[in-house]
């Protein structure tokens, strides 16, 4: 056997890419490849691909879900610490692979094999995010991914059509669609293609999940979302489970058109790529999570979270879930959390999530101290003197030394 491996578990998605792949894992180090489909919300997909695979050769096949397990300790995370890469993505490809990953290191323990593999390519960030948590999982595991080999020569997608044929793989008998896509629970993705030009508008018939805002409904929808803890737990006060509560948003979102975001991002490896995303529900969900915390969350705690956020966005995005540094920052975000409970009211039409209400039993939002009416003394409003005063010292010593130019 090459290289001592003989049982080789591969991240399997049914597309033409990852059966090529556990065809070529078979010939290549004539080895026993095992398929694992992991459940986060591919929907239709996955019987399929659970038969693709057996027809390609494998010698068996995991389909494990992890739809709860996906949105309790991936993507609800993710929101509480307003995980948003570069200001618009909301992380939905990112945070499944590790997962994904995990899943495949459990099965490698499981069936006693000696590597495991992945289809990412040598140009993308998939590639970082698998490998990453391998290894932390499993400091010594091997890793196969063939797109960095010299033994792959299937370099094209025209080669790799011909290979599929020529092993009798199944090939989609439609026309090339011209880009890719990811789906999971949190989102859609699509790149590659046509998308590749950052000055060409995605054609309306490409998405799959929301309506085109212009067609959607001319009445507005409001839907409530409840926490606890920061944790999403209802939906207009019908206590949900996690994948049932994102799954219901998406359904609610998805009719009004949102969630669509179309950006030029920066990947790990060091170019930028241009990605278009459908996110309905985590879209409501990021939204109604920042209102409920704007009743309960202390302003310095607040601004403390929202510094660590992008660079625990960061984290995410470069594949990082498992590292030292995620761990310290979620145990941070962890306790910001405690005191958000509470419900948020959306309006949702044509396009738009617009926050309308919100309330919290234990708010930190005190009318009588607000109010633009008499307060009855809640607030002393002569106060606000030596505040100003004692904040605007160091304004005027600077002045009266000549240091500010006018």
């Amino acid at each position: 056997m090459a290289n001592g491996v003989k049982k080789i578990v591969l991240a399997y998605s049914g597309g033409l890419d990852t059966s090529v792949i556990l065809k070529w894992l078979q010939e290549t180090y004539n080895a026993e490849v095992i398929a694992y489909i992991a459940d986060i919300g591919q929907g239709e997909e996955l019987e399929p691909a659970r038969r693709k695979a057996l027809d390609t050769g494998a010698s068996a096949v995991y389909v494990d879900d992890l739809r709860d397990e996906f949105v309790r300790d991936f993507v609800f995370p993710a929101m509480r610490a307003h995980a948003v890469y570069e200001g618009c993505y909301l992380l939905g490809t990112s945070v499944a692979r590790p997962l994904i990953a995990k899943g495949q290191i459990e099965t490698l323990r499981k069936e006693g094999a000696d590597a495991v593999s992945h289809g990412a390519t040598g140009k993308g960030n998939d590639q970082v995010r698998f490998e990453l948590t391998y290894f932390a999982l499993e400091p010594d595991v091997t890793v196969i991914a063939p797109w960095r080999e010299s033994k792959w020569d299937l370099t094209s997608r025209t080669k790799m059509i011909e290979y599929a044929k020529t092993h009798g793989i199944e090939v989609p008998s439609t026309a090339e669609k011209p880009y890719s896509m990811d789906r999971n629970l949190l989102h859609l993705s699509f790149e590659g293609g046509i998308l590749e030009d950052p000055w060409q508008e995605p054609p309306a018939d490409m998405f799959k999940l929301t309506a085109n805002p212009e067609d959607a409904p001319d009445q507005p929808e409001y839907v409530e979302i409840g926490f606890e803890a920061g944790t999403p737990v209802t939906v207009n006060n019908e206590q949900l489970g996690p994948g049932d509560l994102l799954t219901r948003l998406n359904s609610i979102a998805s009719k009004h058109g949102v969630g669509r975001v179309d950006l030029v991002e920066n990947r790990f490896v060091g170019m930028k790529s241009r990605g278009v995303y459908e996110t309905p529900g985590g879209t409501l969900l990021y939204a109604a999570h920042r209102a409920v915390e704007s009743l309960t969350m202390d302003r310095e705690v607040m601004l403390q979270r929202d510094e660590l956020a992008p660079k625990i966005a960061q984290l995410i995005y470069n594949g990082f879930w498992y590292a030292p540094e995620m761990e310290a920052l979620m145990a941070f975000v962890d306790k910001s959390q405690e005191t958000v409970t509470g419900v948020a009211r959306l309006k949702l039409y044509k396009g738009s999530c617009m926050v309308v209400g919100r309330k919290a039993e234990r708010t930190l939002y005190d009318e009588r101290i607000s109010t633009f009416e008499e307060d009855a003394g809640a607030y002393q409003q002569a106060d606000a003197t030596g505040f100003i005063r004692l904040n605007a010292l160091r304004l005027r010593v600077r002045n009266k030394a000549g240091f500010l130019k006018q």
